[in-house]
């Protein structure tokens, strides 16, 4: 049973250095750079709820009985610039743990944004905010305010296990989660991932104009295609 709304201190804030270099990626080359998507992507029904909305900032965690928000309130309260709550709802469709008020709340308080494993409500209100709202679904069913949970505790939301400190991203195309422990070997490879995809657009758009103007030079197959095709044929 969860301790009755047990708070322990915000985690540190990740160096500015960090955020900025993460500002640079995305969540798919992130993903791709975890190798094991499973470790840190989250399940992809958690999404933003308006196109547009990003985040990148520290986790700060909240654990939640199911269909009970009342610690998320007391969370939103605690938090500060440069966090993210993390909310672990338990995937539950039958109440909204937030709407429109809280959403104001958070963001007159400066958070960077709240992802949840579960439902919310006050859809139009959220889209003109335009706080960083990431979740499973919408439902105007308000919650319950009466039972206990835990802020800044390790966590499991949308099947990744999430600890307070951790490095978040969100976007269009979901959630990844990097473990403090993780984030310069992660970036390492996303940044690699990022200079090999920029050179290839480069190609493909070099090409595609090229062929437009009649002139067909080689090809742009990646160098990899033909080595994994053939093992196949061995």
């Amino acid at each position: 049973m969860l301790a009755l709304n047990r708070l322990t201190p915000k985690p540190s804030l990740l160096p500015k250095s960090i955020i900025d270099r993460a500002k640079k990626l995305n969540t798919t080359l992130i993903a791709d750079a975890l190798y094991d998507s499973n470790a840190g992507v989250m399940d992809y029904k958690i999404k933003p709820v308006s196109s547009g909305m990003k985040v990148i900032a520290t986790a700060m965690t909240v654990d939640m009985i199911a269909g009970d928000n009342l610690l998320l309130h007391q969370a939103i309260y605690a938090g500060s610039e440069g966090y993210v709550l993390i909310a672990d709802g338990k995937g539950h469709k039958g109440n909204a743990y937030l709407g429109e008020l809280m959403a104001g709340a958070a963001l007159a308080v400066g958070l960077e944004g709240i992802i949840i494993d579960g439902f919310v409500r006050d859809k139009e209100a959220l889209c003109e905010l335009g706080f960083p709202i990431f979740a499973k679904g919408i439902t105007p069913k308000g919650p319950c305010k009466d039972r206990p949970g835990e802020l800044n505790t390790p966590i499991t939301c949308g099947g990744v296990n999430v600890h307070p400190g951790d490095l978040v991203i969100g976007d269009e195309d979901g959630v990844v989660v990097v473990s403090q422990g993780k984030i310069e070997e992660v970036f390492s490879r996303a940044e690699k991932k990022l200079a090999y995809e920029q050179k290839r657009l480069e190609e493909i758009a070099e090409y595609g104009s090229k062929r437009k103007q009649g002139v067909i030079e080689g090809n742009i197959e990646p160098s990899w295609l033909k080595s994994e095709i053939g093992n196949f044929n061995m």
